[in-house]
């Protein structure tokens, strides 16, 4: 139900922003975020999105990514400035509602000269 975009090749300082659509309607929010995973880890979080629209964001990404979204579009976004080689992983989204938790499938970033 997620469709999560957007990753690919970036040199380091660049920028991408991540897309995360949603197929349907996802009813009673409750929290949007984003997550990475490295290599031989488990996923973390590093920026969330409360319904209301306030946001958090791990301290190895505060000041270079912003979470945000377009209601209308139905879509959660990562823009990532000032992308550093350990920045390299692969990305996923997650909404989560009152009933569900909903993953995109990931995308992966490459920061790499």
């Amino acid at each position: 139900q997620l469709q999560a975009s957007g990753g690919g090749l970036v040199q380091p300082g660049g920028s991408l922003r991540l897309s995360c659509a949603a197929s349907g309607s996802i009813s009673n929010i409750r929290l949007m975020s984003w997550h990475r995973q490295f290599p031989g880890q488990q996923r973390g979080l590093i920026a969330t999105m409360t319904g209301t629209g306030n946001t958090l964001y791990a301290d190895s990404v505060k000041g270079r990514f912003t979470i945000s979204r377009d209601n209308a579009k139905s879509t959660l976004y990562l823009q990532m400035n000032n992308l550093r080689p350990n920045d390299t992983a692969v990305y996923f989204c997650l909404v989560q509602s009152s009933t569900a938790n909903y993953w995109g499938q990931g995308t992966r970033v490459t920061v790499s000269s």
